[in-house]
């Protein structure tokens, strides 16, 4: 079966698998995991920050970030495309009364910052209190220029508001900028960082910040039931994704290109060349037959998701020729 719906598809690699098997495990709950332990430590020393969290996967890490900054009746300013408003279920409202302030997106995946200066809100009785603003980087596999950073942090920190980096893909901003990852981390108090999708480890996302910061969102991970056991099998694999899997993310880059080069010759899409950055392409289907070019091509073992527009994400685990077979089984349904 050939994959492009998510890079959360790819299998955990052989030397995953081995360190998986042999992995020195302990008690996680009581800090005994030493499988654990070194990945946090060795997490924050190698991306720039105090304390790092092994948490189950990135929604967890968000919420667990977004109920550490902020109490009940506060606030968080995010874009309107950002997962952690519009796909991770309304956690941060359902789960810590936390109330999400949108603004919209602007086309290179920032938020403008006189948008996020006029959302913040007054010291007023009548108004939640505004304690955080979050950035997703990558977004929609478009990295946020370096400029950027510097920039809205000093707002942050004008308002008394702490900055959080929904940091999914946050690799992948960093290798497509060419910068080292604490380029980026240096600018913003707490966040995220998956090592389930392009980094192949099979579960597992980071969240980093302060120590104290850590120490609550690890109270409260327990309170949701994140607590891990023997979980040093999992994080022996998660090791491998953040000391090796970033060296080869410009292959899945590089493949991205190809990809969209490739969907150029379907007369029937529309590649977006402005989003193709990293490793995620997106095509618009001219006869809205999106949903049955993703049944036809299951049934010739290609997976995708039928969206409006399509998207296609390049990994670990397909190649120029699983592309090459894409193109083929596409061009064959629009026969």
């Amino acid at each position: 079966m050939i994959d492009f719906r998510s890079d959360t598809v790819t299998q955990p690699t052989e030397q995953m698998r081995r360190a998986m098997a042999s992995a020195p495990v302990g008690d996680d709950v009581y800090g005994d995991d030493p499988s654990i332990e070194y990945l946090q430590k060795s997490a924050a020393e190698k991306l720039g920050s105090e304390a790092a969290l092994f948490c189950t996967s990135g929604t967890q890490a968000n919420l667990l970030a977004l109920m550490s900054h902020c109490g009940r009746g506060d606030e968080y300013i995010c874009g309107l495309s950002a997962h952690n408003f519009k796909y991770e279920q309304g956690g941060a409202a359902v789960l810590g009364s936390i109330q999400p302030q949108p603004v919209v997106n602007q086309a290179d995946g920032t938020l403008a910052l006189e948008d996020v200066q006029t959302a913040i809100k007054p010291d007023d009785i009548h108004f939640a209190r505004t304690k955080l603003v979050s950035i997703e980087n990558t977004i929609g596999g478009q990295p946020i220029a370096m400029d950027y950073w510097p920039q809205i942090s000093q707002l942050c920190h004008s308002h008394q508001l702490k900055l959080h980096i929904d940091g999914a893909r946050l690799y992948n901003a960093a290798v497509k900028l060419n910068v080292d990852i604490r380029e980026i981390t240096q600018h913003v108090d707490t966040f995220t960082l998956c090592l389930s999708k392009g980094l192949a480890a099979p579960v597992g996302s980071l969240l980093l910040g302060p120590r104290d910061f850590i120490k609550q969102a690890t109270r409260i991970r327990k309170m949701l039931g994140g607590g891990w056991r023997q979980a040093g099998i999992l994080a022996a694999a998660a090791q491998i994704a953040l000391d090796e899997m970033p060296k080869r993310l410009h292959e899945d880059h590089e493949l991205a290109e190809y990809l969209g080069q490739r969907l150029e010759e379907v007369e029937q899409l529309d590649v977006d060349h402005t989003m193709l950055q990293t490793n995620i392409v997106y095509a618009r289907c001219r006869l809205g037959k999106s949903r049955e070019l993703e049944a036809f091509l299951k049934e010739r073992d290609i997976l995708i998701f039928g969206t409006q527009p399509i998207r296609f994400v390049t990994h670990l685990d397909v190649n120029r020729d699983s592309v090459d077979q894409l193109v083929a089984a596409i061009k064959e349904f629009y026969r």
